[in-house]
């Protein structure tokens, strides 16, 4: 017993020895600890070495006491309790010193127990050899009530010997993740003997003060504003690539050539084949320009949020800018930067990585002025500063009346003027038929790739069915997803006619009543979505043009164009080999073909409606095209092509450029390369550029229908407050082209005897190569210019007739009827079949054929 409690005495001053350096490094100023918390810790042999033995300033083994307090011995008082025992121990991890000292001495204080009997020395002698001798674990004391305590955990805990770790905040009191609390993650180091753990915790903080939708603009260490990861640009677009923005109001500090003047420094130009020509793709400043600037002329206050800008459009060459200022005037002359909020500096914002694809920026803060410029830093390297731009900008009204208002954007019409995405088209579409419900109907075609329905709207005063003599029309727009325009337009359309006809509008009512109407607003779907999420200004020039699958919808119809010319130049047609209703190639009908959904959901509509005229809206220029879009010599990228109804088709294009408003405002500039407004922005598809395989030239091949192509704009995807405007643009020319179905001939052709109409006979014109069919009831329609044809209808089993039609002026198809007689061979074949008597007459031609054959 006297070698142990040696033993335990030699001990008993090691720990003490231990314990008062704990107390003296607690006792130094707190700038001294923080200089100690950046001494090196101790080896990880001797942390875990001291750890074994217990001795910790962040763990109170149960045989030490608190700083100040003897250790305990057999004569004196008896060891104090716990809770007085300095800093606690809670769960393994003990309350450093500051964590609220003032709360631990008033828990010392009102927790401090009466002082209680001395015990015998045979007690103290017991208690000594289980304190002093026994392993000072002091681990689990409390544990299963740390929760219940309020603690927010501490940071690491560090191993004795070792400098204090950093103090938290004990006042701060956790708080319910429902009511809007932070969750963070902090590092929690335990030591236990010789292993270290580290553990996660979630640490609850007070929720923080709200940010504001508006994104924040950071630097990066170059001075470069860091984009936001997601921008919302706040104000429409200027106008640059609408044109609205003119070119008088675009000046630079100095350009490479005219091609590359400021008036091509437009957001999505397309340049032309060739560099160097008076069309490229982008503004260029000159090499030896040492500060090159972009300067818009908004021509009023505006305020100014934001830029768009890309890089150069060009087949040879690459170009682009990849970081510029901002500048703002009211004069021209005194110019002020945009800053960056975070230090006052001016702004550098990122510019582009590519030449295509659009990138915003918006400003820290909007500025309020006339004039804007756009100066680059840097570009690509052995490159030009060369880029196009869209302004975002938000109209301020002059509160001195000295500037002059620009136009007003609107139309008078109460329509839904905003982007549709699929949910929103078809609830459109719905609220359309619910609100005329006697005129429209909806149906489907097919789906999309991706299982998009392909909607129609019907609209004529007998929904749901053909009637006799009147002519089927349709307008087909989306078939490129990013070209928008043409979607919103017949949403418009539809609503305007619904409208418009419960009002009692005469031209409405005979529309509706005389024709009936198919509005396919979104032929690709899958692209449009696409577009849609990108959005007006970042969705760019070609992003969401094909369907999912990657397939260009306007090269993907079968090439009728090649046999048809094939055949007339051995002079097979129209004798052996049809100029009308051309059958599918064997390679388009097989399993494997690359043809996508939509176009099958297309060309079986077409098989089911007699269509007679049709118009494919598309976006990115401003003009009419119409067939052949193919070239006839091959690999020939542009050649004219005309069909043998070029009359009629110049006509289709001539009425619809004529009625648009843009195509007719005489001072608006080119959109890109070429300048329709020469030959009354209408051309030749095959003369425009070569594409085979498109809707318009399978449509007239394939079917009856007559079809053109309508660029409705230079912007593909225009912002929503421009579409009144290109609504206005657009209706009359919309509603004009409806009514051309009227020009020409039309009649039903019939049996003379039971005077039922004969389906799919052919009715020819004389001079003109191409012959149109009957529909299912006998009737026709034929589009002809004015003037005197001779028509021929002739059907299988019966005679021809001829006669002749003259074609006027006036309003109205002219009537032209045929009544034919069936021939003796096909009369016999139907008497034969039907097993009735001969007639005399067929009796004795019979007889006649059989005996000349024998």
């Amino acid at each position: 017993m006297s070698l142990a409690r040696g033993g335990c005495r030699r001990r008993d001053r090691h720990l003490a020895h231990r314990t008062d350096r704990c107390e003296r490094l607690r006792r130094r100023p707190r700038a001294a600890r923080r200089g100690a918390g950046r001494q090196p810790r101790p080896k990880k042999e001797q942390q875990g070495r001291l750890a074994g033995k217990g001795v910790s300033c962040g763990l109170a083994p149960a045989s030490v006491t608190a700083p100040g307090v003897r250790p305990l011995a057999l004569p004196g008082p008896p060891p104090t309790p716990l809770s007085e025992a300095g800093p606690r121990a809670v769960g393994g991890r003990r309350l450093q010193e500051g964590e609220g000292a003032a709360q631990r001495r008033q828990e010392e204080a009102t927790h401090r127990p009466p002082p209680a009997a001395a015990p015998t020395p045979a007690m103290w002698g017991l208690l000594l050899a289980l304190a002093a001798c026994a392993p000072a674990v002091g681990l689990g004391l409390g544990a299963s009530g740390a929760p219940g305590l309020g603690l927010a955990p501490s940071a690491t805990t560090e191993a004795a010997g070792s400098t204090p770790a950093p103090r938290s905040n004990l006042t701060q009191q956790p708080t319910d993740k429902a009511n809007g609390t932070l969750e963070q993650h902090v590092r929690i180091r335990v030591i236990k003997k010789k292993k270290v753990v580290v553990k996660k915790r979630k640490k609850l903080t007070r929720p923080r003060r709200p940010v504001t939708a508006r994104p924040l603009v950071t630097t990066s260490p170059a001075g470069t504003l860091a984009p936001p990861e997601k921008q919302e640009p706040g104000c429409p677009p200027l106008g640059l690539e609408s044109l609205r923005v003119s070119d008088s109001q675009l000046e630079a500090s100095s350009s490479q050539s005219f091609g590359l003047g400021p008036h091509r420094g437009r957001l999505n130009i397309q340049s032309g084949l060739e560099d160097g020509d008076l069309y490229d793709g982008a503004w260029c400043a000159e090499q030896q320009d040492t500060e090159p600037w972009l300067q818009v002329d908004a021509r009023t206050p505006s305020r100014f949020s934001g830029i768009v800008t890309q890089g150069r459009n060009s087949v040879w060459r690459y170009d682009w800018v990849t970081s510029y200022k901002v500048q703002f005037s009211n004069d021209s002359r005194t110019w002020w930067a945009s800053r960056n909020r975070s230090n006052g500096m001016d702004a550098v914002f990122p510019a582009n990585s590519d030449p295509e694809t659009p990138v915003l920026n918006l400003l820290p803060e909007p500025q309020v002025a006339r004039y804007i410029r756009l100066l680059p830093q840097t570009w690509l390297q052995e490159g030009s500063p060369c880029l196009r731009a869209e302004i975002l900008a938000c109209p301020v009204s002059d509160p001195n009346n000295l500037l002059p208002e620009g136009p007003a954007l609107g139309s008078a019409d109460p329509l839904d003027f905003r982007h549709h995405n699929y949910k929103a088209m078809r609830k459109l579409m719905k609220e359309v038929n619910e609100q005329c419900p006697n005129i429209t109907r909806i149906y489907s075609i097919g789906k999309s790739h991706q299982g998009l329905k392909l909607y129609v709207m019907e609209m004529s005063d007998q929904p749901g069915e053909h009637e006799l003599g009147e002519p089927e029309v349709r307008y087909v727009a989306g078939m490129h997803g990013n070209e928008a325009l043409g979607r919103e337009l017949l949403l418009l359309l539809m609503q305007f006619l619904c409208r418009e006809y419960l009002r009692g509008d005469p031209r409405v009512t005979r529309l509706l009543t005389e024709m009936r109407i198919h509005l396919l607003p979104s032929m690709n779907p899958d692209g449009y979505e696409t577009a849609y999420r990108r959005g007006s200004e970042l969705v760019g020039w070609a992003e969401g043009r094909w369907n999912y699958q990657g397939i260009d919808l306007n090269h993907n119809f079968a090439d009728l164009n090649t046999p048809l010319w094939e055949a007339e130049d051995d002079g097979l047609v129209p004798h052996t080999v049809p100029n009308h209703h051309l059958p599918l190639p064997t390679y388009y009908t097989l399993p494997n073909a690359t043809v996508a959904p939509e176009t099958r959901a297309v060309i079986d509509w077409m098989k089911r409606i007699p269509f007679v005229l049709s118009a494919n809206l598309h976006g990115g220029e401003l003009v009419v095209s119409y067939p052949f879009d193919m070239t006839r010599t091959p690999w020939a990228a542009r050649e004219l092509t005309p069909t043998a109804d070029d009359a009629v088709f110049r006509w289709l294009s001539t009425v619809y450029a004529g009625t648009n408003r843009a195509m007719q405002d005489t001072d608006r500039r080119p959109c890109h390369s070429q300048d329709f407004t020469l030959h009354g922005n209408v051309i030749n598809g095959a003369d425009w550029h070569t594409v085979p395989g498109s809707m318009n030239d399978f449509s007239y091949l394939h079917t009856n229908c007559f079809e053109v192509t309508v660029e409705l704009s230079c912007d593909k995807f225009p912002h929503e407050n421009e579409l009144p405007q290109e609504w206005e643009n657009n209706k009359e020319a919309l509603l004009t082209y409806l009514e051309q179905v009227r020009m020409g001939i039309a009649g039903v052709v019939r049996d003379k005897d039971t005077e039922l109409g004969i389906a799919d006979a052919v009715i020819a014109v004389d001079g003109i190569n191409h012959d149109v069919t009957t529909a299912w009831g006998g009737d026709y329609w034929r589009l002809l210019t004015p003037g005197d044809y001779m028509v021929t209808a002739s059907a299988e089993g019966y005679h021809k007739v001829t006669r002749s039609c003259r074609v006027t002026f006036e309003e109205g198809p002219v009537p032209c009827n045929f009544l034919l007689t069936k021939t003796p061979k096909q009369r016999l074949r139907e008497l034969l079949a039907a097993g009735a008597k001969l007639p005399p007459d067929l009796r004795r031609r019979l007889e006649r054929l059989r005996g000349q054959k024998n």
